[in-house]
């Protein structure tokens, strides 16, 4: 192999390391990778359904918002905010 490509292999390395799940960065730890399969597992323990829809940029803006003001994740604003929609019917 030439110089040159000992020298790219070099950096594809080190950026494949960088880019790794678990890297640090900074000498900061990364926090430990949720394992999806066991975050699915709670979340059905906990009666939690996904439920995707497609909103206006506005509203979700606005969401986000409401959930900043409040101190909230944003499943919780939106859960809150659809219960007291419904409950008002």
């Amino acid at each position: 192999m030439k110089k040159t490509d000992l020298a790219k292999n070099d950096a594809k390395k080190l950026m494949g390391k960088m880019g790794a799940p678990g890297a640090t960065s900074f000498g900061t730890t990364a926090s430990p990778a949720v394992d999806k399969r066991e975050q699915r597992k709670r979340d059905q323990a906990r009666g939690l359904v996904p439920f995707a829809v497609k909103l206006n940029s506005d509203l979700v803006k606005r969401l986000h918002d409401l959930a900043n003001d409040r101190g909230l994740d944003l499943n919780t604003v939106v859960a809150d905010v659809l219960n007291k929609g419904l409950d008002a019917k």
